[in-house]
């Protein structure tokens, strides 16, 4: 997969290809990262991409031209590319929207500045506007770095270990169960018993069902439109059974 980025900091994605799995995967020729800045489509002489907005406000907006003009280009380059605004007003990126994107030939991802860019740009010119999350950032450049980031380990051969993404928090609509390594004891805190016992169903089933917990605990918004199997209600059950219990015994 190709990721081209428009922006007017290029040099901020050179620290993606620093380590880890993005720098493997561009290795290994499983993605690559272009980036193309906006300025070097600007027609005039100070090479000016932005303006005041109209109507009045704070701050400065985008212009369309050399915004467009880049987008042109990059479109020209990679037809088959689909076309990613990172904005506050997008979809918010989940995993299952990571899974659709890693799906693409390419992305094109357009990270603005600024008040915003012009919204003639935004209706005439993107596939989809997309959001990392229900705040603001002075760009969108940190968020096309989560983009690549999130997408990249979903692109088969990038792990190494197809079975890593299955198993990731959020990739089975539940978070992911607690994880151990040696030393077997640390500081008096043992490994579970079970995860050294050899028997791999008795494992599986007790990091279902911590995985369960874990995000009733932490994210039951989650389990609201999670489909949960017979074993999964079980463990809900018995959890509902000891709260019950234990409301029971300190009430007054």
């Amino acid at each position: 997969m190709n990721f081209t980025v428009l922006t007017l900091f290029p040099e901020m994605f050179s620290a993606l290809q620093v380590g880890g799995i993005v720098k493997r995967s561009v290795e290994s020729h499983r993605i690559s990262i272009e980036t193309i800045d906006i300025r070097d489509f600007a027609s005039d002489r100070h090479r000016t991409v932005d303006d005041r907005p109209y109507g009045g406000g704070c701050g400065m907006v985008m212009k369309p031209e050399p915004m467009a003009e880049a987008i042109r280009h990059a479109q020209g380059k990679y037809p088959e590319a689909h076309t990613v605004l990172l904005t506050p007003q997008g979809s918010l990126l989940d995993h299952a929207l990571a899974r659709e994107l890693a799906g693409f030939a390419g992305l094109i991802l357009i990270c603005g500045r600024y008040e915003g860019i012009d919204e003639r740009v935004c209706q005439d010119f993107v596939d989809e506007e997309l959001s990392i999350g229900d705040y603001v950032l002075t760009g969108g450049e940190l968020a096309g770095m989560v983009v690549i980031d999130t997408v990249s380990r979903l692109i088969p051969g990038a792990l190494g270990n197809e079975q890593s993404a299955d198993e990731d928090s959020f990739s089975t609509g539940l978070l992911k169960h607690p994880q151990y390594t040696r030393p077997r004891s640390f500081e008096e805190a043992q490994v579970p018993d079970v995860l050294l016992s050899g028997n791999h169903e008795a494992i599986r089933q007790w990091r279902r069902k911590a995985s369960v917990i874990r995000t009733f605990l932490k994210r039951p918004d989650l389990l609201l439109d999670q489909p949960l199997t017979s074993e999964d209600v079980k463990y809900l059950k018995r959890l509902h059974q000891d709260i019950e219990a234990i409301i029971e015994k300190h009430s007054p």
